[in-house]
């Protein structure tokens, strides 16, 4: 069972506006600031942080992706867990309108049935996913959970 990430970015400030844009749809706030180190975690009115954004550290080079982002091989995938096929697709939109690049629009993969996905490749190009994943549930119901 994972207990947080920390992903290391290029510019805290930048990140931290991007992902505060991208992650709202989601239902993430930020929660905790530990120096130049941000949590963010679900609005549920707990302290706790799931995932942080810190500074790289200056041993650690950036992402090919970053620097030309029509490669298609970030070097990090995370992804989020998604109450539905609609946040799936705001988190989308809201990843391109806080300058995020389109690595996959909302929609079905063929991973196996009910996985529904939308990608976005962050400004030091790590490949951000927010999943809705139908298989996960013990019986889909007849007519689909899945929201309009």
């Amino acid at each position: 069972m994972i207990d947080h990430i920390t992903l290391h970015v290029s510019d805290v400030g930048r990140s931290l506006e991007f992902y505060t844009r991208l992650l709202a749809p989601l239902g993430y706030i930020t929660k905790v600031r530990h120096g130049e180190t941000v949590g963010f975690g679900a609005n549920d009115g707990t302290p706790r942080s799931d995932f942080y954004l810190s500074p790289r550290p200056a041993s650690v080079e950036p992402s090919p992706q970053a620097a030309a982002p029509e490669q298609p091989s970030p070097v990090t995938h995370i992804a989020f867990r998604a109450d539905g096929e609609s946040s799936v697709r705001r988190f989308h939109q809201a990843g391109i309108a806080a300058g995020g690049k389109d690595n996959g629009e909302a929609g079905p993969r063929d991973y196996h049935p009910g996985y529904y996905a939308a990608f976005i490749v962050d400004p030091d190009g790590n490949n951000i996913e927010a999943v809705v994943d139908w298989s996960h549930h013990a019986t889909l119901p007849a007519a689909s959970p899945r929201d309009s």
